[in-house]
């Protein structure tokens, strides 16, 4: 995803545990290929260890986690390319909407690309 968009139009992507583990410096382009694929209504799932969640990790796993963020810097992040952006906090296998600096782990539905 950092050397183009997949070719094709989709009405979906999901990107699972990759997000904290692209530069910070390559997000953008990331994030663009990413979208460049998907219909006008087209729809992004992103998920990602919290920033908060790193304070317990283990040190092997912080070393590839290189772009966390809390669940707000996300959800910013996301809105660049997205007009609307859902949020949704999961510890253990409970997925909720719950006080966000407790989620172990952050789950983004993005709807509506906006393509640059």
């Amino acid at each position: 995803m950092l050397k183009g968009p997949v070719q094709g139009n989709y009405g979906a992507f999901y990107s699972l545990d990759v997000l904290e583990h692209i530069d910070p410096k390559n997000e953008d382009v990331f994030l663009s290929n990413a979208t460049a694929s998907l219909e006008q209504g087209g729809v992004g799932i992103i998920g990602t260890p919290s920033l908060e969640s790193q304070a317990i990790a283990s040190k092997f796993s912080r070393l590839g986690h290189v772009n966390c963020k809390t669940q707000s810097e996300l959800k910013a992040t996301l809105l660049r390319f997205f007009d609307n952006v859902f949020m949704f906090s999961m510890n253990d296998e409970v997925v909720h909407t719950g006080h966000e600096k407790m989620s172990h782990y952050n789950i983004a539905l993005c709807c509506g690309p906006k393509h640059r």
